[in-house]
């Protein structure tokens, strides 16, 4: 069996299995596409009658008389078909879109609950095309190619019935023509996904490497790396433009084919039959209504092959869609069992601590990061997190927050299994400031009331004043509600951080987790926010992970982190006793500068 002939048998028996898949989405819209696709079916019946009242007019107008009234009626049914295949086609692109939103809400829904660590993998801007092209492309497959293909089919059937009464023979001689054709297209349409899925993925990529590009374009500049970008991208491009490039290859073909079909059922027929008229075997009003047949055949089949080419495109576009829909999303699920260690009391607290580590291992794929973590937060206090870079500091806010699950041990947050809450009953509890401290595109009002977008003007005005913001506001031209520019591109550093910080204190959080919250900070913001954060430990719990030596100090217990767990407990006077790690990070150099603390190497901060 030849390459060809094995695409076909595979076009003609995986795109009936597989276009279920596809009308699946039309769930919720039957009633309009029903409507839609009758309507569509009625202006296919009304065109089949126009050949027909083209042959009495002729048949007529042979006899010496006129028949007006065949005239106005054959006017009636190409006007009343028009106004119906209009008025299906509106309400089919309707429909169209409506699936097309429901989809994209789906789809943005899933994303938002993405498992962190496939976030981790994935690349945004993949992400992102796959919300917008490929949804676009599975809309125009589902609504179109349903109705298309149930009308056309229909179409057809009528078309070959017709031309069976009125001529078998001449009908035999377009068959063949025909059968040509459709052999030629099914072969093609078979190569069509996979050119289409090719041309998809290269789009998503390209997305990915531009998103990527433009979200660092100063370090791009810095570095003087826009001729690699642009290379990076156009790679891509290259490769989306050569998956089209094939995919035109192949719609090509389809193109000549039906014009073959067209003409040559066109020119058999005028030959054939026009010798018959001229024998007088069949008459000439026989003929023109056989031949307008012949592109009421042809013309519903080319359509018929259009609508399954776009079906498979669509395909292609939904395997796309589909892989979103399964990588795993967060969920809720009851904590594990299991012996635990002895947890590491910070201070002795009457209250139930905010946070417990009990035998916590935690590790990113193969690679173990926490081994037998215990500890345990007090429901007030400033408690700072040290370590050597790797000893597991981040990763044990993110369990924290719940982005993670441990593999084994337990966490409980305010006494209970962080398992046995949801995760938005914890976020309420805890709230965290990224070090990156991400700055949303808005206003600073928007930034700063995210996570309480009811938040009171006391309420923003208390904030902005505790993260030492007012200067900041008086600044800008609109004050609060002035645009701070894509990612935040038109505050400094520090700004983006204080922001970052009075968001978390505007949700008043049980347990406020900080990630080197001064490193961008000067030296006079960094004392007063040190006092904010001195004050704000009265009435709740800080864990801040700290490689300032000033803003350890500032913390009432101390843990330190080694190679994931904890080596020692205590305030700074106690570990410079009792830790010899905690002296030697102290040793690694003196406390820097704040604008030169981003240069000083990993391995020397706390």
């Amino acid at each position: 069996m030849t390459e060809e002939s094995r695409s076909a048998d595979q076009v003609s028996g995986e795109s009936l299995t597989r276009l279920p898949q596809l009308w699946r989405l039309l769930r919720g819209h039957g009633r309009q596409v029903f409507a839609a696709t009758l309507l569509t079916l009625l202006g296919t019946l009304v065109g089949l009658v126009q050949p027909v009242l083209v042959k009495k007019v002729i048949d007529v107008a042979q006899t010496g008389a006129v028949a007006s009234w065949l005239v106005v009626a054959l006017l009636a049914v190409f006007v009343t078909q028009a106004a119906v295949d209009a008025v299906g086609r509106f309400l089919l692109d309707r429909t169209s879109e409506g699936i097309l939103l429901g989809l994209r809400l789906r789809l943005t829904s899933h994303l938002m609950r993405l498992h962190m660590r496939v976030c981790d993998r994935q690349r945004i801007g993949d992400l992102i095309s796959r919300a917008n092209t490929d949804t676009s492309m599975v809309r125009e497959a589902a609504t179109h190619s349903f109705s298309d293909i149930v009308t056309n089919s229909l179409g057809v059937a009528g078309a070959v019935c017709l031309m069976v009464w009125l001529d078998p023979q001449l009908f035999l001689l377009v068959l063949a023509a025909v059968a040509i054709a459709g052999a030629i297209v099914l072969t093609v349409l078979a190569g069509i996904r996979r050119a289409a899925n090719e041309a998809q993925t290269s789009v998503g990529d390209m997305t990915a490497a531009l998103e990527r590009a433009l979200s660092a374009i100063r370090t791009v500049r810095a570095c003087q790396a826009e001729r690699r970008e642009i290379e990076r991208v156009g790679s891509h491009a290259r490769d989306a433009y050569r998956a089209g490039v094939r995919l035109a290859r192949l719609d090509s073909t389809v193109a000549p084919a039906i014009e073959f079909a067209v003409n040559g059922s066109v020119l058999v027929v005028l030959l054939i039959g026009g010798l018959r008229v001229a024998d007088g075997t069949t008459s000439l009003g026989d003929l023109v209504a056989f031949l307008l047949y012949v592109t009421y055949l042809v013309m519903p089949l080319s359509s018929l092959f259009n609508a399954l080419s776009t079906a498979q495109r669509g395909l292609g576009a939904l395997d796309r869609v589909n892989e979103v829909f399964t990588m795993p999303r967060e969920h809720d699920r009851a904590p594990r069992g299991g012996q635990v260690s002895p947890v590491v009391s910070l201070q002795r607290v009457r209250e139930t601590p905010v946070v417990e580590f009990r035998d916590v291992w935690f590790g990113y794929g193969d690679r173990p990061v926490l081994k037998g973590l215990s500890f345990a937060l007090p429901s007030r206090g400033h408690v700072a997190l040290v370590g050597r870079s790797g000893a597991g500091k981040s990763t044990v806010l993110e369990l924290i927050e719940r982005f993670y699950d441990p593999d084994r041990g337990q966490i409980k947050i305010d006494g209970r299994p962080a398992g046995s809450m949801t995760r938005a009953d914890t976020r309420t509890l805890v709230n965290l400031v990224e070090q990156q401290a991400p700055v949303l595109h808005g206003t600073l009002r928007d930034n700063i009331t995210y996570a309480v977008p009811e938040a009171t003007e006391d309420e923003v005005r208390w904030v902005v004043n505790e993260a030492c913001l007012k200067e900041l506001v008086a600044r800008l031209p609109a004050g609060l509600d002035t645009e701070v520019g894509d990612h935040g591109t038109l505050l400094s550093g520090g700004e983006r951080q204080r922001i970052a910080i009075a968001r978390a204190l505007l949700a008043r959080p049980a347990l406020l987790l900080l990630d080197e919250p001064t490193s961008q900070l000067d030296m006079l913001n960094e004392r007063a926010l040190t006092e904010t954060m001195r004050e704000v430990s009265t009435h709740r719990a800080l864990l801040v992970i700290a490689h300032r030596m000033s803003t350890v100090r500032a913390a009432d217990q101390i843990i330190v982190l080694d190679e994931g767990r904890v080596e020692a407990v205590g305030s700074h006077e106690d570990l410079l006793r009792t830790s010899a790690l905690y002296r030697r990070l102290l040793s690694a150099g003196p406390d820097p500068e704040p604008d030169t603390l981003a240069g000083k190497a990993e391995t020397t901060r706390l």
